[in-house]
């Protein structure tokens, strides 16, 4: 089988990138797998694809390049296909538009795979009659906006497939979007087992990696680790991760006199070795997609002390077993996990060893077992060549189609004469 995956760029560094290349390159041990980059900023991927996965990408934005596109008119022209409520729709341009469409049209898949949401639209709304198309949701449903919500119901109902990482955020698709005849599967991001040695449940650091946006809420884990340092002023906390708060959480760390005990790191690839540098993690997110860092460590050997919050944590730990689950926005909660496992180091050691053995479940191999069983699935619902197979997939577009207009047209109506319509919102 030919799978495609259509990335909006695989030279970074990113949750999505990183479970994507992982996928790909685990699939890539029995079916025959592309990974189609919509852009390419440096010369190298950060993430090593692996030898049975070919990369490509459609326009170059390498500085210097012979093929550099950032100059080419039709790049200065906005977006028409992309839809303007996806987040990274000013990178987008009638370039993308045309060249995405090109790929759509000439691609030999029988699968291809989308990875966030305005490049699941142009698929679902510019792919031709013929492979298996799938759209692969890496954030959730409630935390996109209600305009994107809306260009979303129009399109995903002419996907074949929709998969999310966590089985709340299929359940609500299930539930808020019309999607007939549209498979919804939950299906959690890979990550590799890590070559380093376990951590040792002897150190005395606690670790935490991420992005320093404000949903991670990095200051209540501050905020927290003073408390803990007020009774076991031997531990420290290292927090490893760029983004727009780290001044704010430097100012943090001076405010609580934390200078001398927490410490920002900055960036690190390969995480994993300095995951083992510590013997506790912490994850203090309020809003989480998945928790791929949550995976990251338990396959490394640490217990993660994390917030219960709506989607992510709760699906991956066992609370008390391999790890804690504690009260969202609560520093107190968070400060009591955390010396819970500080003051027992026989509880770090076993619940680092079911954390490493159950966050195995999570290996890509086993990942995309489930991706290859769901291709194979929908392609033989489909049957590529099968008269009574290509009338099934003809109906299903249409009637994808056909919803996608009602619902616009319901819109329409209820601008125009709010009084007298009624419905719930999307």
């Amino acid at each position: 089988m030919q799978i495609a995956f259509l990335l909006h760029h695989a030279y970074g560094i990113g949750g999505t990138i990183r479970t994507t290349l992982n996928s790909a390159h685990a699939l890539a041990a029995h079916h025959d797998v592309e990974v189609v980059s919509v852009f390419r900023h440096r010369d190298r991927p950060v993430f090593d694809p692996g030898p049975g996965v070919r990369l490509r990408h459609l326009v170059d934005l390498r500085p210097g390049s012979d093929q550099y596109d950032g100059n080419h008119a039709d790049h200065q022209r906005p977006a028409h296909h992309y839809p303007r409520a996806d987040g990274h729709y000013t990178r987008y341009s009638h370039l993308t538009d045309r060249r995405i469409t090109e790929f759509l049209r000439t691609t030999d898949a029988d699968v291809i795979v989308g990875t966030r949401p305005g490049l699941n639209t142009q698929i679902a709304l510019h792919a031709p009659r013929g492979p298996v198309l799938v759209g692969q949701e890496h954030l959730t449903l409630s935390c996109h906006s209600r305009r994107l919500r809306m260009t979303l119901r129009d399109a995903y109902p002419r996907l074949d497939a929709l998969t999310t990482v966590t089985r709340t955020d299929a359940a609500d698709y299930r539930r808020r979007m019309r999607l007939p005849g549209v498979r919804v599967a939950a299906i959690p991001n890979g990550v590799p087992e890590p070559t380093t040695a376990p951590a040792d449940p002897r150190a005395r650091w606690v670790i935490a990696a991420g992005r320093l946006a404000p949903a991670k809420r990095y200051d209540l884990l501050l905020r927290a680790f003073a408390h803990v340092v007020a009774e076991r002023p031997d531990w420290r906390l290292r927090l490893y991760g760029g983004g727009p708060q780290r001044d704010r959480l430097r100012a943090c760390i001076d405010t609580l006199g934390l200078y001398n005990h927490a410490f920002l790191m900055g960036p690190a690839h390969p995480i994993e070795s300095e995951w083992i540098k510590g013997s506790i993690a912490a994850s203090t997110s309020s809003l989480e997609a998945f928790g791929m860092t949550i995976v990251e460590a338990m396959r490394c050997g640490l217990p993660v002390v994390a917030t219960r919050c709506p989607h992510g944590p709760a699906e991956i730990i066992q609370d008390g077993v391999d790890g804690r689950l504690v009260t969202m926005n609560d520093v107190d909660a968070i400060a009591t996990g955390l010396l819970e496992l500080i003051n027992d180091e026989d509880r770090r050691r076993s619940m680092g060893t079911a954390a490493r053995a159950h966050a195995r479940r999570y290996d890509p191999t086993h990942v995309a077992e489930r991706y290859s069983d769901l291709f194979t699935e929908l392609a033989t619902r489909r049957g590529r060549g099968n008269p009574l197979g290509t009338l099934r997939t003809t109906l299903h577009r249409t009637r994808g189609t056909l919803l996608g207009t009602a619902f616009t047209v319901r819109d329409t109506l209820r601008k125009a004469h709010p009084a007298h319509t009624r419905g719930p919102a999307a």
